[in-house]
């Protein structure tokens, strides 16, 4: 298969020995959209940079459709890139910034001028092209920064955290018109960003890093639900994590003696498992059922097996179609536990007690 991206055995080391980016490797299919996730300091902007040509590779490979770019300068790859302000020239109004990068090309005026039109009238510039940058609103800036960086037709686009400066709803808005423009475009993207729910809501896999290395890198829902790394569990969404020993691995269903007795889980990313390792169940909140406790104690064994665990219910409240509720373990522990309201009203109230439940299947066992 060709790929527009490929980074095999990437490292980046600073001049005093710091090392930034870890033995990298992802293939990526053209006309994908990939986001790089992770805290602070993970690598995630170092490698747009590289990929972009603004910073070097130590060791390893940096390929676009098959062509080896690790030497090349940043204004002879296939790629633009958006950078967090922008970096709109404020000398020049809205059309000329989106021609900038046709004249360095050396394209020709009618050619460029055709382009700049059709990018404009795509990204509904047309009616502020000829204003000035500095007077405009964020999101017009916005769309600006995406106009100049897709009018040079780059097969790559690189997007480094270029919703963070705008207000939630203006972010979500441009969310939107992002992933569409994307599609309509079929252009490949690699966007940095530290939102989850960005990462959630745009791309077709996240590549989830955490000093320096990959952790995993998965299409949203699979990473949501089946994290295969103890860092990602607590990082993505809203996990519960039991660590415990495990018994046996029977079927792809790992059994743990855990401090709430034998509790079970999927061994979907493929760990070994074996009795007496210390491993680990994660939980997501939307694998959790909450059940009464005066349900009938065989009812609750032939839904879930031995995955009970007794608790209280701390607090809970209605919002909109959803109750959220707040339990307490018998460790003292508390857990946020969330589902729709027509399933737990009048069913649950505070202070009375219930069973945390969820079928094997639904869960995920990790090395710990």
């Amino acid at each position: 298969m060709d790929y527009d991206l490929q980074l095999r055995n990437v490292y980046k080391t600073y001049d005093n020995g710091t090392p930034a980016v870890i033995d990298f490797n992802i293939d990526v299919e053209k006309g994908e959209f990939i986001a790089f996730l992770g805290p602070s300091g993970c690598g995630k902007s170092t490698t747009l940079r590289m990929i972009s040509g603004f910073e070097t590779v130590t060791k390893g490979d940096l390929l676009i459709r098959g062509n080896r770019v690790n030497d090349q300068l940043p204004e002879k790859r296939p790629t633009s890139m958006i950078f967090q302000n922008y970096a709109l020239f404020p000398h020049m109004n809205v059309r000329q910034n989106v021609r900038f990068g046709l004249e360095v090309k050396g394209t020709p005026k009618v050619e460029a001028d055709a382009k700049v039109d059709g990018i404009l009238e795509k990204l509904d510039l047309l009616g502020i092209a000829d204003l000035a940058t500095t007077r405009l609103s964020g999101g017009q800036r916005q769309r600006i920064a995406l106009a100049r960086s897709l009018v040079v037709e780059p097969d790559i686009l690189l997007l480094d955290e270029p919703l963070g400066a705008l207000d939630a709803n203006l972010r979500k808005s441009i969310q939107n018109e992002l992933k569409l423009l994307q599609h309509d475009l079929g252009i490949t993207f690699v966007f940095v960003t530290h939102a989850q729910s960005e990462a959630l809501a745009l791309s077709d896999r996240i590549v989830v890093m955490n000093a320096g290395r990959v952790e995993q890198i998965s299409p949203p829902r699979e990473l949501y639900t089946r994290p295969s790394s103890n860092f990602v569990a607590r990082f993505i969404g809203s996990n519960t994590i039991i660590p415990g020993t495990v018994q046996r691995d029977k079927d792809d269903v790992v059994t743990l003696d855990t401090a709430f007795g034998l509790l079970s889980g999927s061994n979907r990313a493929g760990h070994s498992a074996s009795a007496g390792d210390k491993m680990s169940i994660v939980l997501p909140a939307e694998a959790v059922d909450l059940v009464p406790s005066d349900v009938d104690a065989a009812k609750i064994r032939a839904d879930f097996g031995s995955n009970t665990i007794h608790c209280t219910i701390a607090r809970l409240q209605i919002v909109g179609h959803i109750m959220q509720m707040v339990v307490q373990l018998e460790n003292g522990e508390m857990l946020d536990v969330e589902g729709h309201v027509d399933k737990y009203r009048d069913r649950l109230k505070a202070g009375g007690t219930a069973f945390l439940a969820w079928r094997s299947a639904a869960a995920t066992v990790i090395d710990s």
